[in-house]
């Protein structure tokens, strides 16, 4: 296999590292076991989160041993936001988020086999832990000013909102979780976002401090930005989130599948476990032919698989070929549909009036005339049926799953009309 940091920097996934050289030979002289932490500050990981998943499974995959953080102590207080104080959330809650993220990353990395990944929680070590014991056995060791000088602190600092006492000492309790970790597992390198830069090298300073001779690296991956300067990650509706509640099978299949052209190829090179030689095809598809949108496709499918599995996957594609005509409508189960259906413009009526008054309702056209228009000109499809007639009347019969009319006007133009309380 291509050298682990070769192949990281090829897939631009280091952005920050303590010494580059000195973390290639570590890994050359391997197995390295490093860890990356999550915190249960919300019931569900998103695609940030994703990229450091997917990145600790390249490195166990090179042959090193990832060691899993679902931060139970540490998601009692959550890092430090750029702009205001973290709500707290109670310990029940932040229990059963910790369940909720480990069920998350178990599928997605490998817990058999010579470098077998591991869960770890630091409320294991902080729970026993007495105010005394952390402020002379941890505390000692941090400089309050270097504390103060890191970004997301410098950051609250400067702003109205402050910072709290509480929220300022989260980068010890981070730091004692390398040690920790040092200690218990032989674990020497961490990983993370470059924006946690600061937690991440504030264990290794004070591995440095308490370990004589100890060697050990933090490495950075970058932000992910999108050519519009939108966040990436976020929709119109809303983060993108790996938990199927939050954000369904279908609408995280559109996220990948909607990328813009200037996008898919930092995406693919992050998130797509295909060799450098698939991943430089499917880029030179997309400068040849964009319209095609495959290389988009082929991130959604495997990235939708990898997430949800492959009958959500095929659920989804099912969907979303039917929707526009190149699949039955009535073969979908209601749920993939109701999921498909929420992305489009949709509305919601107690009965079913002309095809005419609902394509206007919904938006799809700017008026009745308009729609009795577009009725003419063969451009008006329910259920994916031309609609032959301008005065036509869909019945109860033409609802699919009992409530969804699928309306089109022309090939790409979707909506829904949902009928409700009948």
């Amino acid at each position: 296999m291509t050298d682990i940091v070769d192949e990281l920097k090829w897939r631009g996934l280091i952005a920050l590292s303590t010494d580059e050289d000195a973390l290639r030979k570590a890994f050359a002289d391997g197995p390295v076991t490093f860890y990356c932490g999550f915190d249960p500050t919300a019931p569900s990981l998103h695609l940030g989160n994703l990229v450091q998943i997917l990145t600790m499974r390249r490195i166990q995959e090179a042959g090193n041993r990832p060691l899993a953080l679902v931060g139970g102590a540490t998601g009692l207080i959550g890092d430090p936001k750029p702009t205001a104080e973290r709500t707290l959330n109670a310990p029940e809650v932040v229990a059963g988020w910790v369940d909720r993220l480990r069920a998350q990353i178990e599928p997605l990395l490998h817990f058999d086999g010579p470098h077998a990944a591991v869960m770890v929680n630091n409320l294991d070590w902080t729970q026993g832990l007495s105010a005394i014991e952390f402020l002379r056995d941890i505390g000692k060791h941090f400089r309050v000013n270097k504390m103060i000088a890191k970004e997301a602190v410098s950051r609250r600092l400067n702003s109205d909102a402050g910072i709290s006492y509480t929220e300022f000492s989260y980068q010890i309790l981070q730091g004692m979780d390398f040690l920790q970790l040092y200690r218990r597992h032989g674990c020497t390198l961490q990983t993370g976002g470059s924006d946690q830069w600061g937690n991440l090298t504030s264990g290794t300073d004070l591995i440095h401090r308490v370990e004589q001779n100890a060697v050990v690296h933090a490495l950075g991956t970058p932000l992910i930005t999108k050519a519009d300067g939108t966040k990436f990650g976020k929709t119109e509706s809303g983060t993108v989130w790996l938990d199927p509640e939050m954000t369904t099978p279908y609408a995280f299949y559109q996220f990948w599948v909607n990328a813009d052209d200037r996008d898919v190829s930092k995406f693919l090179r992050i998130f797509s476990f295909r060799s450098r030689e698939e991943i430089e095809d499917l880029e030179r598809q997309t400068e040849e032919r964009p319209q095609a949108r495959a290389a988009q496709r082929a991130l959604a499918e495997e990235l939708t698989t990898l997430v949800h599995g492959a009958d959500q996957t095929a659920a989804v594609i099912a969907a979303s070929r039917a929707l526009f005509g190149q699949g039955e409508l009535a073969d979908l189960d209601g749920r993939t549909l109701a999921a498909a259906l929420s992305e489009v413009p949709h509305i919601q009526v107690t009965e079913l009036g002309p095809v005419v008054d609902l394509f206007a309702e919904v938006g799809l056209v700017a008026s009745k005339s308009a729609a009795r228009r577009t009725v003419k000109e063969g451009g008006a499809y329910v259920n994916n049926v031309k609609v032959a007639s301008e005065d036509a009347v869909p019945s109860s019969e033409d609802l699919l799953d009992g409530r969804w009319l699928v309306l089109r006007r022309g090939k790409k133009n979707l909506a829904a009309v949902e009928v409700v309380g009948a």
